[in-house]
């Protein structure tokens, strides 16, 4: 049987197909059908892709945003046994309005191996490099949590970056940044990018803090695992949340007061994680529309190996198995 690790090709296709769903979209305005269009794409080339896979989490069900049926089948059942955790477009809003840093990622593995984190409210998350292993927890202050990342990359906190979305659940947080005089990025959407950069040598960014979705939070630990990296997620609970979501999110199988590490919310040593840029953003670019096709960039991550490709895809669509349907 094919090794998930020879399907990494295969899996970087289904995000291109997202990315480019949702290109056709772009700046008009309406996220559901950006989100529509994405999962109906995608949904076409993970038919004709070889494996027995399963959707166990997806993006979409907390906005009754168009998304993947929870535990819905996919692949042909000629692969592996393997189980999904999708965001056919991370940054909806930001792609309806023509703005930055929408990206379509997924996350795959062995089934059993990931922690669900339902569409259910938020979650707060960490997000930095190999430096700051276990030198971190949500424990501490955000001002500790930054100082000790600064120290463990030997940065200054004037040279320090945060990235976080630009929220006003944030404001706080956005308050103590600033006191400390840290460098900060605003993103609208997309803090599965966010997280990604976080760990990436010489991005110029340094840590994601924040609190956002659940499925991001478990395909961006993917990421952060191919790249050695570390990220802390748990629950955020806020006043204005519906009384009973601790209810629904413990008969969900997560623990309400436990925070989840890269290694708990993606088990074990054989992951791949991939996703492609809708609009330019600080991971990809954008989809490029040409006259009978798209250029599509795109990144794909392993493990055991840890490679990341990063790639640049020129689709045809007249004649294409998968496109040429979507064509008027």
């Amino acid at each position: 049987m094919v090794s998930l690790r020879a399907l990494a090709p295969s899996l970087t296709r289904i995000t291109i197909a997202g990315a480019v769903g949702a290109a056709f979209h772009i700046g008009q305005g309406d996220c559901d059908l950006i989100d529509a269009k994405a999962v109906e794409f995608s949904r076409a080339v993970l038919a004709q892709t070889d494996v027995d896979g399963e959707v166990i989490c997806c993006e979409g069900p907390k906005d009754n945003a168009p998304s993947f049926a929870y535990r819905e089948k996919v692949g042909n059942n000629k692969g592996p046994k393997v189980e999904f955790v999708i965001d056919p477009v991370d940054g909806t809003t930001a792609a309806s309005k023509g703005r930055k840093d929408a990206i379509s990622a997924l996350a795959c593995a062995p089934a059993g191996c990931f922690q669900v984190l339902p569409d259910d409210g938020y979650y707060f998350k960490v997000a930095t490099d190999e430096k700051s292993i276990g030198k971190i927890n949500l424990d501490m202050s955000i001002e500790e949590i930054v100082r000790t990342v600064a120290k463990a990359k030997d940065l200054p906190i004037g040279n320090f970056t945060v990235i976080m979305l630009e929220r006003d659940r944030h404001a706080g947080m956005l308050s103590v940044l600033r006191k400390l005089g840290v460098r900060i990025i605003l993103i609208p959407d997309g803090d599965i990018a966010g997280a990604v950069v976080s760990c990436m040598a010489n991005s110029g960014v340094d840590l994601l803090l924040g609190a956002g979705a659940g499925p991001e939070a478990t395909i961006a630990a993917t990421a952060v695992k191919c790249l050695g990296g570390t990220m802390l997620a748990k629950v955020w609970q806020d006043k204005k949340d519906d009384p009973k979501r601790l209810d629904r999110l413990k008969e969900a199988g997560v623990d309400v007061n436990k925070t989840y590490n890269q290694d708990e919310l993606a088990k074990g040593n054989e992951l791949v994680f991939a996703a492609s840029g809708v609009t330019k953003g600080e991971l990809l670019d954008g989809v490029r529309l040409i006259p009978d096709g798209a250029v599509v960039h795109s990144i794909c991550m392993r493990l055991p190996s840890g490679t990341c490709e990063k790639s640049e895809t020129t689709l045809r669509f007249k004649g294409h198995p998968v496109y040429k349907q979507f064509l008027p």
